[in-house]
């Protein structure tokens, strides 16, 4: 199945939010767009700002930049793993050509930041909940910890990909977006903490790790996950078992 997988990444060209625009986004073409699932134009007033159907995704809304991080996700947790399994350096290559795209090259790098996410017409350009989109990196991350570990990259191409995680780490612990979401009480906060985490093992950063640990053990667990062991704050949502289970997924 892996070697399935990793055929059909190996057919699949680097391709990053470059190549999507969206009219209504308040960013460049290297600023990263998504819009608020569940707001809908007004039939009452339709070229206004968009109102909210809690649980009803809007299935004209842009999501162009969220399924190219997926599939970017994808590509190279699939490339990463027919590695591991033949050293073929065809994986590898592959591999580094989708991460330099992202990271790397100037005409196709996405900015290290998350400004314009979650946005809402006629409302906000962008929200502090949208830094959940990405959570799709952790697989990223986790996959050029892994060819750094096999030794199978080289530092001049390594360098400038840690340095983009580093800049997203500051901007996602500093900037008011960052720190709202960190604050949340339900599994925006575990989202945080869980790019954080693997963006700060991928870098090494000590500090940002150790406070992850902290999070996880003393604000995370105790505050959202009660003694039967459901989420009663993703019980209350218009789809209570899709967010427990997704809540349960990102602690795991």
């Amino acid at each position: 199945n892996i070697l399935q997988q990793a055929a059909w990444a190996l057919s699949q060209p680097p391709i990053t939010i470059t190549l999507f625009v969206s009219p209504r986004s308040a960013g460049g073409k290297h600023d990263f767009f998504s819009e608020g699932d569940y707001w809908w134009p007004n039939p009452e007033n339709p070229s206004g700002p968009y109102i909210q159907k809690d649980g009803l995704t809007n299935p004209d809304n842009f999501t162009e930049h969220r399924k190219a991080m997926i599939r970017f996700s994808q590509v190279i947790g699939s490339l990463t793993s027919a590695y591991l399994i033949t050293k073929d350096q065809r994986y590898v290559r592959h591999a580094l050509a989708h991460l330099s795209a992202w990271f790397i090259d100037t005409a196709t790098y996405m900015n290290p930041s998350l400004l314009y996410a979650q946005a809402i017409k006629g409302k906000v350009t962008g929200r502090s909940i949208g830094i959940i989109d990405m959570v799709q990196m952790a697989e990223v991350a986790q996959g050029v910890r892994v060819l750094e570990k096999e030794s199978a990259i080289a530092q001049a191409q390594l360098t400038p990909i840690k340095n983009w995680f580093s800049s997203y780490l500051n901007w996602v612990t500093t900037h008011p977006y960052g720190m709202e979401e960190r604050d949340t009480k339900n599994n925006h906060a575990t989202c945080w903490v869980l790019q954080v985490a693997v963006f700060a093992k991928l870098v090494g950063n000590e500090s940002l790790m150790s406070e992850c640990r902290m999070r996880y053990k003393n604000i995370l667990l105790p505050n959202q996950m009660d003694l039967n062991g459901s989420f009663p704050l993703e019980l209350k949502r218009s789809k209570p078992y899709g967010y427990s289970l997704f809540n349960l997924d990102a602690f795991a």
